[in-house]
């Protein structure tokens, strides 16, 4: 999109997120050990149940970022397509995870954490707010979602 396209509506920005979290693989997640100190790394991830899905090991930071913090802000890589996702953040090891969403994972990346090491667990990243936005105009509008509710 160019400056000079008029702002899509809340409702595109909202389907075109919605088409991106079906489309794309990876994710950019930020978190916080106790002390504040910020990680961020790329992750795959699954849109589903309205939630996203990430797996990693428990005993990397990211992992236990998201264990102990329980918030997460998640982004795409582009950004000329903004898209930002704060969320609350629970911990499934594999043999806790539901089966639904361990198969949605594995069926989008073709990797199955629950077969893999046993330092695997899985994080379901509830939204409670959402941002998307191309370029300047359209950031008056870019609130997709406050308090885990969409206002679009």
């Amino acid at each position: 999109m160019k400056i000079t396209e008029p702002p899509r509506t809340p409702e595109q920005r909202k389907a075109d997120l919605l088409h991106r979290l079906g489309r794309e693989i990876d994710i950019w997640v930020a978190t916080a050990d106790t002390e504040g100190v910020p990680c961020l790394v790329p992750l795959w991830f699954v849109w589903h149940d309205e939630a996203v899905w990430l797996c990693t090991r428990l005993t990397n930071p990211t992992g236990r970022n998201l264990r102990d913090g329980r918030r997460a802000r998640l982004a795409f890589a582009d950004t000329r397509d903004v898209v930002l996702v704060d969320g609350d953040v629970e911990t499934f090891t594999a043999p806790e995870v539901p089966p639904e969403a361990a198969e949605a994972f594995r069926a989008k990346t073709g990797w199955d954490p629950r077969e893999d090491h046993a330092s695997y667990a899985f994080f379901r990243v509830r939204p409670s707010a959402v941002q998307a936005w191309c370029e300047e105009h359209e950031l008056p509008r870019r609130h997709l979602m406050r308090d885990g509710a969409w206002v679009v």
